[in-house]
């Protein structure tokens, strides 16, 4: 019901004539909701808007799969390419994936997290979201027969010779598979299991160079170059950093 001139007068004498405690009650009986919403609409403004002002550009995105690394050569993997690169960290980053664990003969304890690190892979690469990968011989290997590796020399194409010096004798190469009518065969829809197979040279022995050379590693430390990724001359001025070139 519409009140009346004179009746909206009478409450607001009425309102400021309540002692404080009783406006507060006053305010909270016949306000709470709009205050409330209110309220949430402006903690959801911040906390966009601080996501904005906040949020990083990521120039790269790198993975490590069966490799940890300390905290040291961590830093040096990501802060330092971008000062040495002449990026902001303030605003752009190397993104990165740590630990994941990918084997075929994963136990009952690891199985999970296996599958997990799998699924996050997949998910990486089919949205162009991951562009190298430091790999152990294991992660390697699967990382190449599935053909998810770029060959050196597409990769190495446009490189400089200074990079492509500093590379030489670190190259190396694996078993790329091209045709696995392994699932015809287990449907009975082929005589034979056949895999046609070829050896690519499609990753980067890193362990020698100076940034890898002290940090204890007990076997060979492998970069690779995903084969779908939409940022190959950072990926080659992320090599050069790595190797010194």
């Amino acid at each position: 019901m519409k009140l009346s001139p004179q009746e909206k007068a009478a409450q607001k004498a009425a309102f400021r004539a309540m002692p404080p405690a009783k406006k507060l009650e006053h305010i909270y009986l016949y306000y709470k909701w709009p205050i409330l919403l209110a309220l949430i609409v402006l903690v959801i403004l911040g906390s966009v808007l601080h996501r904005e002002l906040t949020a990083k550009e990521p120039v790269l995105y790198v993975a490590a799969a069966n490799v940890s690394l300390g905290e040291d050569l961590q830093d040096a993997l990501l802060s330092g390419y971008l000062q040495d690169a002449g990026y902001n960290p303030a605003r752009e980053e190397v993104y990165w994936y740590p630990e994941l664990y990918l084997s075929d003969d994963a136990d009952v304890m690891n199985h999970e997290y296996a599958y997990a690190s799998r699924i996050k892979t997949m998910a990486a690469i089919q949205a162009q979201k991951m562009d190298l990968v430091l790999l152990n011989r294991e992660s390697y290997d699967l990382f190449s027969r599935n053909g998810y590796l770029l060959p050196l020399s597409d990769a190495l194409a446009g490189a400089g010779p200074a990079l492509l010096d500093a590379l030489d004798g670190h190259r190396v190469s694996n078993t790329v598979i091209l045709e696995d009518n392994g699932i015809e065969y287990q449907l009975g829809e082929a005589e034979s299991h056949q895999v046609v197979t070829e050896e690519a040279e499609n990753a980067i022995v890193l362990t020698d160079f100076s940034l890898f050379a002290d940090a204890g590693f007990p076997e060979p430390i492998y970069l690779g170059i995903l084969a779908n990724t939409p940022r190959l001359p950072e990926c080659l001025s992320y090599l050069a950093y790595l190797c010194g070139a």
